[in-house]
């Protein structure tokens, strides 16, 4: 049992912590059906509308892990509060922006600021939860996230038909004005403050050459995936390699820095096996995930002219279906472990493959009602993975390490949607080119790719869930977390 009763306000601070962290996810999916609206607003270039996207996802990712650290060093509320502050007036700028260099610009500083906000939220929910009510409030975290990046394109468009095509734009920016001002008014009342620190200071370090090192890597990995259609030089696919070397040299300096000094990361954490197979089935199944509704969105936009609120409406069930199974996934998920993560993978994959069967039989203008079915069981099974799967990951990390834990786990998820994103539309284009246009055809090509990262996902899950008794494991370890500490 834990020896400090749990916080009372618990359950305001985690939807305080629900409605920042949606805010900031929800820019990562809300700006792409904008992006029309942005191009005749302010003129802007095929290559900073694409820097208006991969900017912020670039910031995003580059900021997860240092921000985990910052936050488990310095104190998650404070980090947090900080955070949302500078996401708001970096929202004020996108959406006043009088060019489209200064909204790449602006773009930037909100994804730095959304990189600072989201690390706090899975640490806080570690460390106020305990046993079943965190694999509740993770669920609840989960359910965020899959309706955060589903429903992003259904709302921008919604605001776009409200206020014109020609400003719209400006109106996805605007939003999150009075939610950010509301979630700092109600974190200062209630996320619970920074507890007393022994007066170590190799604890209260931020390891400034870790986090240049693991910032390097993560640039290098992230651009050239980002830019992909865009960047044909020998030296992108070059920068891979500049990344594998600056991974090694980070890997040294936190092994000598970790002697006598916390880490930016701490390399113990890759020594638990739930969290080293958790992050692969994040990565590879937000590949899958975010890659759906990159080439859904185009397919149904440019392919069948769809509006930008239609093609929002078209990939919604996706959204209500994950939404419908998070919280019961949240429930089971410590009895069940990663055998439900792995059931959950399956239903995906069976949405998905009836997608396709929907494309194939009718893939004209009425494909929005076919699909609709289809990605509905797809997202009954997503409930059970995101926030399952997080629950698992981190159901072994220690709590002083929840922040950088969780900011590792993130960027992982991260790269996994760069990746996806990348491939799945090389594929995507690539059919584009072979078919002369077609694209129903080339759709259905993406749709084989993204099975694909589903089903390695299903392989992780598999492998621990068949060599291990995954749910006994994680339900001890959650339900009793002064076990965390005896690590």
């Amino acid at each position: 049992m834990s020896s400090t009763a749990p916080n009372p306000d618990r359950w305001k601070a985690l939807a305080v912590c629900l409605v920042a962290g949606f805010m900031t996810l929800l820019d990562i999916s809300i700006v792409n059906v904008a992006l029309p609206s942005i191009k005749t607003g302010l003129h802007a270039q095929e290559n900073e509308l694409e820097w208006i996207v991969s900017g912020y996802a670039l910031a995003f990712g580059l900021l997860l892990v240092p921000a985990g650290r910052l936050g488990d060093a310095r104190g998650r509320r404070s980090v947090f509060m900080i955070g949302v502050a500078l996401f708001v007036l970096a929202s004020t700028a996108c959406g006043a922006a009088p060019s489209s260099t200064f909204l790449v610009f602006a773009r930037g500083i909100q994804g730095l600021a959304g990189g600072l906000v989201t690390p706090q939220v899975t640490g806080l929910i570690q460390t106020m939860f305990e046993g079943e009510e965190r694999g509740k409030a993770f669920g609840y975290f989960g359910t965020v996230v899959g309706i955060s990046t589903a429903i992003g394109p259904l709302l921008g468009g919604a605001l776009i038909a409200l206020f014109g095509t020609h400003s719209g734009w400006r109106a996805v920016f605007f939003v999150n004005l009075p939610v950010g001002a509301l979630a700092l008014i109600l974190a200062r009342r209630y996320l619970p403050a920074p507890e007393p620190r022994p007066a170590d200071a190799g604890r209260t370090e931020l390891d400034p050459v870790g986090v240049a090192l693991l910032g390097l890597t993560v640039i290098c990995i992230l651009v050239p995936f980002i830019e992909e259609q865009t960047w044909h030089s020998p030296l992108r696919p070059a920068l891979f390699g500049v990344a594998a070397v600056l991974a090694v040299g980070w890997v040294l300096h936190e092994r000598r820095y970790g002697r006598t000094h916390e880490p930016v990361v701490n390399l113990s954490l890759f020594e638990i096996r739930s969290y080293v197979l958790g992050s692969g089935v994040g990565l590879l199944y937000f590949a899958g995930f975010t890659g759906t509704f990159f080439i859904l969105t185009q397919y149904l936009q440019i392919g069948l002219h769809y509006s930008a609120l239609g093609a929002g409406l078209a990939s919604t069930p996706f959204a209500i279906g994950g939404a419908l199974t998070a919280s019961l996934g949240s429930r089971h998920v410590l009895r069940q472990g990663r055998k439900l993560v792995a059931f959950g993978l399956v239903t995906v994959i069976i949405g998905l493959a009836l997608v396709w069967l929907a494309v194939h039989h009718d893939p004209g203008h009425d494909v929005g009602y076919w699909i609709a079915l289809p990605l509905l069981i797809a997202g009954l099974g997503g409930g059970f993975v995101i926030s399952p799967n997080q629950t698992l990951t981190l159901s072994e990390v220690p709590n002083e390490r929840a922040g950088s834990a969780g900011g590792v786990l993130q960027t992982f998820q991260r790269i996994g949607s760069a990746a996806g994103i990348a491939v799945t539309g090389s594929v995507f284009y690539a059919g584009l080119t072979s078919t002369h246009g077609d694209f129903a055809g080339a759709f259905r090509h993406g749709v084989v790719m993204i099975v694909a990262f589903v089903a390695a996902a299903l392989a992780l899950a598999l492998a621990d869930a068949l060599t291990t008794k995954t749910g006994s494991r994680s339900g001890l370890r959650a339900a009793r977390p002064d076990a965390q500490h005896q690590q």
